[in-house]
């Protein structure tokens, strides 16, 4: 018998895992040397401000979180965001410097450009497809380069990291450090 949900921790930090429909546990361990790469960055450089967009249960959220960030977490389910904040809590970082949004994560870029509101730091871990929480569609073939130019956009002059992740078949990593050039 699998219990439904568990807890590990890891550098301090507790995450809840459980076995989900699509075959995720709603966490990527592989991810690790990020956390740790983007952990050891915020140390560095005191007073970030990080975007994780496609933030999902908020591994690098709560690293970054943990490194003394200030982080917004965005994703497009709400159940996600929600375990997003469970990890939080489980790990005593519910009163850090992070807002939750649940929200299309084209749409908020947007909005963020509006406002005039710039990061140190941006993650994303696109899907291949997806859709938003009001059914917006997402095909990275098609939308990632316009999100990369727009996030490029939010940078502050001085930017710390730009990190994108992607496990799409076809996505060759060259092409995302074309796009990453050239934004």
């Amino acid at each position: 018998e699998i219990p439904e949900t568990w807890k590990i921790k890891r550098k301090g930090l507790t995450y809840k895992i459980g076995t989900l429909g699509f075959k995720h546990t709603g966490l990527f361990p592989e991810q690790a040397v990020n956390w740790d790469w983007m952990s050891n960055l915020v140390e560095q450089n005191p007073g970030m401000k990080v975007l994780n967009l496609f933030a999902y249960t908020g591994g690098a959220t709560l690293a970054c979180l943990n490194a003394g960030a200030e982080v917004v977490h965005v994703d497009a389910s709400k159940g996600m965001v929600e375990w997003a904040k469970d990890n939080a809590r489980l790990s005593g970082l519910e009163d850090a410097p992070v807002r939750f949004i649940v929200d299309d994560c084209n749409k908020f870029v947007q909005r963020e450009l509006r406002r005039g509101n710039k990061y140190h730091g941006i993650i994303m871990d696109p899907p291949s497809y997806g859709r938003g929480p009001s059914g917006e569609a997402w095909k990275i073939e098609d939308m990632l380069y316009d999100l990369v130019e727009s996030c490029a956009m939010l940078l502050e002059d001085e930017p710390v990291f730009f990190l994108i992740n992607s496990y799409t078949t076809g996505l060759q990593p060259q092409t995302l450090t074309n796009i990453l050039q050239h934004t």
